[in-house]
């Protein structure tokens, strides 16, 4: 995410409903893990990322992206066109596929589980409390909970690795831990949407 937090929050706003897109699928994933808390075995893992970080819904989220960056001109070396927006949409998509690798790689290798368990009842705060607790602790295969090194990691990895093929004046320390920061955010969001949305499809649209 290149976008700095100084050009407005309504460019926020958009930046984080475009991100949001590709995560609106995981409250199936994580109803299956309230009620399976079976350890995910490495192909479980590898099957997890890949449907989060390029499947249909995340193919739509990197192409909104893409087109968010393109009406914005960011960055404005990488111009306008078909020319401009192939890089930025092969930019955002090998930055998905850098968080995918670091995610995959870390909780396999620290034997974290990288699925959201929901709460699923309790009052709307205590249940957005225990969302935002979910982004911060993980837990392990074992059954346990351990700080989540694999999302952090993964976050900051992604933004710093990405930044290197951007103009040199986005390559900077200071940006990548900014942009790692907001990342996060985004997964409290994912986390929120996984705890509610559930709910949301019974009572709202009468869907089960």
């Amino acid at each position: 995410m290149k976008i700095k937090l100084g050009r407005g929050l309504k460019k926020l706003l958009i930046l984080a409903a475009l991100s949001a897109i590709p995560f609106m699928g995981l409250a199936q994933t994580a109803a299956v893990a309230q009620t399976a808390p079976d350890p995910l075995t490495w192909k479980g893992k590898l099957s997890f990322h890949a449907r989060r970080s390029f499947g249909p819904l995340a193919l739509v989220g990197i192409g909104a992206y893409a087109g968010f960056l393109q009406a914005t001109n960011s960055p404005r070396e990488w111009g306008q066109g078909a020319s401009g927006y192939g890089k930025r949409l092969a930019s955002t998509a090998g930055a998905v596929g850098i968080h995918g690798v670091l995610a995959f790689g870390l909780d396999t290798a620290l034997h974290q589980d990288p699925r959201y368990y929901r709460s699923g009842d309790g009052s709307f705060w205590r249940r957005t409390g225990h969302a935002i607790r979910g982004t911060i602790l993980t837990r392990t295969d074992s059954g346990g909970e351990t700080f989540s090194t694999w999302r952090v990691g993964s976050a900051y990895g992604e933004e710093f690795l990405s930044n290197l093929w951007y103009p040199r004046r986005l390559d900077t320390p200071a940006l990548g831990f900014e942009q790692g920061t907001i990342r996060l955010g985004f997964d409290v969001l994912s986390n929120l949407g996984s705890e509610f949305w559930p709910d949301i499809k019974r009572d709202v649209f009468r869907r089960k």
